[in-house]
């Protein structure tokens, strides 16, 4: 993260009068430069939230699928990395995207701008990101980070991270809730709406503290969060060269036949699905059917896909479902079963009317009636096993986490938080069926900071090692 000043020393001899300055002054401006001050803030945000859409939906997303059981490495590339084999160099791209991409433009027009509605976007932009990067990575430069006269920032401790980050949406709410209304047609997400961007300003504080087990704060800011699925951020391409799914462009291009789910054998997340499966999550309430197919990931190429990686399908990035399913497990754990069974029913009414998949699927089977609590009683619908209720119905809710949160961080960062020490209520959570025990907790840091930050580690720790929230 080194910066590289050019300083140019420039001896004026003051030779001429008042008079010859006046003559020739100006005759070295050139009227076509461009300098940082010249280009309208606004203009900074579109190259911020794709910086963005790349971290969070990206290639270290595709690996934590993998991890998850949700995706297959079948070959070349993707093939070492679901064995484990994962390099530094992988994190090269999205850590970038972080520093580059989202923390240059953000700073810019956080420092710079004096419209709150862009610069209340920004803030809630930056704290996506960084919170993303203190949850894949652990431990990250961020307070030091973007000063211009710190060439090496030091890496702040992960759950420092994610104070500050909580902090700056606070900020971001705070501004946001002073701004005037107007429309931002650089803002790909949400066009410039600041009741949306509230709303996701706060599930992404339910979101944070979910990371550290903090589930009362989780709640609180929950209540504040999405409350219909027309307030989702999502990504959505437009099926230009440049602007596709981003896992259809790679299955399109160099990757076709690495990575998928349904091929020589099928992950996790499908046999789950399927109603023919010993695995299987269906029921007398529950038909996955619909789901499965649009689920599935065909490896031979972003052409043969018309589902979850069609070629502009919307990619998630912070969701309705997602908040509902916060409050779920945070009112459940805070209180009792019968206090989170209205928030997981009203994600599968959401569902039960075809939104969860696209129009390609929607003439398929599906089925999500609502639970009543007798449902997780030991010997029922959803407790087969005899375990305790409130755990049976926690136990439903992550895996409806898990399953709709396909394509997002969600299922990689509940393994590791559901995996570490977990009270009373631990849930049973499928990892992958690859290599056994000890599981990745992380994402390696990027080659090039490592070596160009001396504040890094000597090493990179390695994907074995428990992030401080997951001890």
């Amino acid at each position: 993260m080194k910066k590289i000043s050019y300083i140019l020393t420039i001896a004026i001899a003051l030779l001429a009068t008042v008079s010859c300055e006046d003559i020739v002054d100006g005759i070295n401006d050139n009227p076509n430069d461009i300098i940082i001050s010249d280009v309208e803030e606004r203009l900074f945000l579109t190259g911020s939230m794709l910086a963005n859409v790349q971290l969070n939906c990206g290639h270290l997303n595709r690996i934590g699928g993998m991890y998850t059981g949700q995706l297959i490495g079948y070959s070349s590339l993707y093939s070492n990395i679901y064995g484990y084999n994962l390099s530094t160099a992988e994190s090269n791209g999205e850590w970038n995207a972080i520093y580059v991409g989202v923390l240059t433009n953000t700073n810019h027009i956080i420092n710079n701008s004096n419209n709150e509605l862009l610069v209340g976007i920004a803030k809630v932009v930056k704290a996506h990101a960084f919170g993303t990067a203190a949850s894949l990575f652990g431990d990250v430069p961020f307070s030091e980070a973007g000063d211009p006269e710190i060439s090496d920032p030091v890496f702040d401790g992960q759950v420092s991270v994610y104070a500050n980050v909580i902090a700056l949406l606070d900020d971001a709410i705070g501004t946001l809730g002073s701004a005037s209304s107007g429309s931002i047609p650089e803002d790909i997400y949400y066009g410039g709406d600041k009741d949306k961007w509230i709303a996701a300003a706060n599930t992404l504080k339910a979101r944070f503290y979910l990371h550290q087990k903090n589930y009362p704060a989780a709640l609180s800011a929950a209540q504040n969060g999405i409350s219909s699925a027309s307030g989702d951020m999502q990504y959505h391409p437009i099926g230009t060269t440049d602007n596709n799914n981003l896992f259809w462009t790679i299955l399109e291009g160099s990757r076709a036949g690495d990575i998928g789910n349904n091929e020589s054998s099928e992950s996790y997340l499908l046999q789950i699905l399927d109603g023919t499966n010993p695995l299987s999550r269906n029921h007398a309430k529950t038909d996955e059917t619909a789901r499965r197919g649009y689920y599935t990931i065909d490896s031979s190429g972003g052409s043969a896909n018309d589902g979850i990686i069609e070629q502009v399908e919307a990619q998630n990035m912070v969701t309705y479902f997602e908040n509902q399913l916060i409050m779920a497990e945070a009112a459940a754990r805070g209180g009792t079963l019968n206090d989170g069974l209205p928030y997981l029913n009203a994600v599968r009414a959401w569902m039960n009317t075809g939104a969860h998949v696209n129009s390609n699927y929607q003439g398929m089977t599906y089925l999500y009636d609502a639970f009543v609590s007798t449902d997780f009683d030991n010997g029922g619908i959803e407790n087969p096993d005899n375990i305790d209720p409130k755990t049976a119905f926690l136990r439903e809710v992550i895996e409806e986490r898990y399953v709709s949160g396909f394509g997002m961080h969600m299922p990689y960062n509940d393994a590791r938080r559901l995996r570490a020490s977990d009270g009373a209520f631990a849930v049973p959570y499928f990892l992958q069926d690859g290599p056994a025990a000890p599981y990745p907790e992380r994402m390696p840091y990027s080659t090039n900071e490592l070596n160009s930050n001396s504040n890094a580690p000597s090493d990179d720790p390695g994907i074995f090692v428990k992030t401080a929230v997951n001890q």
